[in-house]
């Protein structure tokens, strides 16, 4: 069994929905590294008494700092169960945040369909090795 680093978001009004499929997943999910935005991480830890190393909160630059755990090849995937019909203050950070993880190519879950998807996936319990974009040439125009 090959453990991943799993981060967790979700906005407010899909918090609740998000600690149905983390109790529903809990004994996958104790098998590997979680990490959420604070109060998404607070409400988890709290349901499902795993341990969650919890960020900031998302308006707060919580869904921030996981962009960077992502840039840095820290995280295996996302799971950011977040409310397409409502605006949000940080909603630039959202949409950064899915940027960011599609440019450095790691599964996103936006919904439970996508993440009961990933989650009983062959390859959450393998070595996969995500095939990272080289970026060397876009760094170079930056000099």
């Amino acid at each position: 069994m090959t453990h991943k680093t799993i981060a967790l978001v979700a906005h407010d009004n899909k918090k609740h929905e998000l600690l149905e499929w983390a109790t529903f997943n809990k004994q996958l999910l104790a098998q590997h590294k979680l990490y959420a935005t604070g109060t998404t991480g607070t409400l988890l830890e709290k349901e499902i008494g795993i341990p969650i190393h919890k960020l900031q909160s998302g308006p707060l630059g919580g869904d921030q700092q996981i962009g960077a755990k992502i840039s840095e090849q820290e995280i295996d995937f996302l799971i950011f169960f977040w409310d397409p019909l409502e605006m949000h203050s940080h909603d630039p950070d959202v949409k950064a945040l899915l940027r960011i993880a599609v440019v450095w190519n790691i599964p996103v879950a936006c919904n439970r369909a996508s993440a009961d998807f990933i989650i009983t996936s062959p390859l959450l319990a393998s070595e996969y090795q995500p095939v990272h974009p080289d970026y060397r040439a876009h760094a170079a125009r930056a000099i």
